[in-house]
């Protein structure tokens, strides 16, 4: 059974994001970036060439590069 909601991207490096928050879900896991929202502001990551096991599943690794808050 194929989960499509299943985690495919591994976050790293983000202050922000701890222990499940860094496993996620992207729709394009061969896009160069995600933006991943977080209270009042994105997180930023570009992914890298590295991949990660977790539970028996390999992730791809995105690498956190900066936030940007929302504007009100």
């Amino acid at each position: 059974m194929n989960d499509n909601r299943a985690p495919n991207v591994f976050l790293t490096g983000a202050p922000a994001l701890t222990g499940a928050e860094r496993l996620r879900h992207v729709a394009d896991v061969d896009a160069a970036k995600v933006k991943v929202p977080l209270g009042n502001r994105y997180e930023h990551f570009e992914a890298s060439a590295r991949t990660t096991v977790v539970d028996d599943r390999e992730l791809r690794v995105f690498v956190w590069t900066h936030s940007t808050y929302v504007a009100e």
